[in-house]
């Protein structure tokens, strides 16, 4: 009997997934164990191994597709293996980006009625949903276009390859409606546009997790920011007397740590900020949970959290950096591992920025952009000294935060940072 494959539990929090890429098609032999595809939740790649060995013989989601923990996902049995009876995949889930194979012919019900296309009638067989999604959006009558799957069927293949014919022919079709007049001796006219070329970068799985996140944040939040400047001579004095005793137990001690250490204090005074909004109220969290965005290059950024970080030391803080910054950028972190932050740091100095308004990691309240450490010439106790100076930026949501309390929170980390000992 077949073996099914089931979306996982990815966590604790996460209940569902998105299917950035199959690794086997339908007819392909699979091991036990064997990674089958790859998973994204929350910008985190995820392999998902088959449960048993045999041929994938069907494949019910697409890649692109969110589903939720539970899901089937595809059947594993032997090659020419029927799916059992009663667990035939019904035309709302059949995908058409891979093909079934079969030694038997296959039956198609006819389409149901949310497939059917303005223009044309239902004489073209079963039309998977894929298929009438495209064709939906980009406009296609599929009586134009030749089937090559089995029986003539219209596969997501055929629909792409007659958008490509199009596209490629689409610029004389232009000319021909709209022809280039030359206008000359005309004053005031507009120079005539001319076609850009350019190239399109298709958009990741995470690229869009981003966008999507980002755009939702500065939708739902008003976003005000406001920045202070900290002296750290006391932290990089500290660090200078420390660092190689850190490294004896295998820890780079960062600046990072500092900044975090002295966030967690500012929350304990302030813990409005580490907060949620709801229609009811705002939600106080009581777990003080530190997200640290990390960059992960042309391929993104992505939140780390660090759990507790109350209850951390220098020493656990710097630890628990080292370790979540080495698995961030090497993708090996669990999808738990960037969930339930109450808070996040984003330390955009590191490019050499000085300040910035970051955009907030809802449903946070706050979120602490670290500037650029420079030496700069300051003005203490009516003497000059060069100093190691940082701007801080604090972006808080105005709707949980006003003015007042986002400078006093922002103050606090200042303070502890200069009063470092």
């Amino acid at each position: 009997m077949p073996t099914q494959v089931i979306m996982p539990q990815l966590g604790e929090s996460v209940d569902e997934g998105t299917i950035s890429k199959w690794l086997k098609d339908i007819g392909d032999e699979v091991k036990e164990f064997e990674p089958l595809l790859e998973v994204i939740t929350d910008k985190v790649d995820t392999e998902i191994p088959s449960p048993a060995e045999g041929t994938v013989l069907a494949i019910l989601e697409a890649e692109g597709t969110t589903v939720n923990a539970g899901t089937l996902l595809a059947w594993i049995g032997s090659a020419g293996e029927k799916i059992p009876e009663g667990e035939e995949l019904p035309p709302e889930t059949l995908v058409s980006t891979v093909e079934t194979i079969s030694q038997e012919p296959e039956v198609y019900s006819d389409p149901p009625a949310h497939v059917k296309m303005p223009g044309r009638d239902n004489d073209l067989g079963f039309i998977s949903p894929v298929v009438a999604k495209i064709s939906q959006e980009e406009g296609v009558d599929l009586n134009q276009v030749q089937g090559t799957g089995q029986g003539g069927r219209i596969t997501k293949k055929d629909v792409l390859a007659y958008l490509k014919q199009r596209r490629q022919a689409a610029p004389a079709v232009r000319d021909e409606i709209h022809p280039v007049v030359e206008v000359s001796g005309g004053e005031g006219l507009p120079p005539a546009q001319e076609a850009v070329p350019g190239e399109i970068l298709p958009h990741t799985i995470v690229r869009r997790s981003i966008a999507e996140h980002m755009v939702r944040s500065k939708r739902t939040s008003p976003h005000v920011t406001t920045v202070m400047e900290a002296d750290l001579f006391s932290v990089v004095a500290h660090r200078q007397a420390n660092k190689d005793l850190f490294s004896q137990d295998g820890v780079n001690l960062t600046f990072t740590a500092y900044f975090i250490s002295a966030t967690v204090t500012a929350l304990k005074e302030y813990p409005i900020v580490n907060s949620s909004w709801q229609d009811d109220g705002i939600l106080i969290r009581k777990d003080i949970n530190i997200g640290m965005a990390t960059s992960l290059g042309e391929e993104g950024l992505i939140v780390p959290v660090i759990r507790n970080a109350d209850r951390l030391s220098l020493l656990g803080l710097a630890r628990a950096i080292n370790d979540l910054a080495y698995r961030a950028r090497s993708h090996q972190l669990k999808p738990a591992e960037v969930q339930g932050g109450t808070f996040t740091i984003t330390n955009h100095g590191t490019s050499g920025s000085l300040f910035a308004s970051p955009i907030i990691n809802q449903p946070q309240a706050a979120i602490l952009g670290v500037g650029a450490i420079q030496k700069r010439v300051v003005v203490i106790n009516d003497a000059i000294a060069i100093r190691p100076m940082v701007y801080l930026s604090l972006t808080f949501d105005h709707r949980i935060l006003d003015g007042a309390i986002g400078d006093y929170f922002l103050a606090k980390v200042v303070e502890s940072l200069q009063a470092w000992k």
